[in-house]
């Protein structure tokens, strides 16, 4: 229980990983890279080392604060994620990928989001969180409308990938309208 918000929606829950699943998780995000094609593929990416997931991925996971894995009957299948885009003003986007393909498609990301956003607006003096995707990605596109998320902007065919333009588009839910949208629990 984070802030008054439990972070499980059976069978879908939310924790830290665990120092002893280092090697599960590296798998898990090495082993099927499709999930790159979707979360920001025109940024560069090159398969991390164990040391470097570690040292990075890994250790977000871990210390649990900024990134937790998302579990599937106790099965992790992806993470839950939050940055600053601006600390200084409160400006906080959120992230989600699912690793495993053989589980994309099942509304596991928006299962995962809900309480994730309820722990954020518990824990951080925020009035907003953001979610920027790009319009190759029409299911984040689609959780984002699904969970109350508006569309505040949208940058036209500023993402080139793959010899094709893209518009950046980027989501926001102010807390008064989460609380009338998503109950702490998730169950809107």
């Amino acid at each position: 229980m984070y802030g008054g918000y439990y972070l499980s929606l059976n069978p879908i829950s939310l924790r830290p990983a665990l120092l002893d699943e280092l090697e599960q998780l590296f798998l898990l995000v090495t082993k099927d890279e499709a999930w790159t094609q979707f979360n920001g593929p025109y940024f560069p990416y090159k398969t991390p080392t164990l040391a470097d997931f570690k040292a990075n991925l890994f250790a977000r996971m871990y210390e649990g604060e900024s990134m937790q894995l998302i579990t599937k009957g106790g099965v992790p299948v992806g993470s839950v994620s939050y940055y600053w885009e601006c600390e200084s003003t409160r400006w906080l986007e959120v992230g989600v990928v699912i690793y495993d393909s053989n589980y994309w498609g099942q509304g596991i990301g928006y299962l995962a989001l809900i309480p994730w956003v309820s722990h954020l607006f518990a824990t951080k003096e925020i009035e907003r969180v953001g979610l920027t995707t790009w319009s190759g990605n029409p299911r984040m596109m689609i959780c984002a409308e699904k969970l109350g998320f508006l569309q505040e902007a949208c940058l036209r065919k500023v993402r080139y990938y793959n010899g094709e333009y893209y518009d950046s588009v980027k989501y926001g839910v102010l807390r008064s309208e989460w609380k009338h949208t998503i109950t702490p629990l998730g169950q809107g």
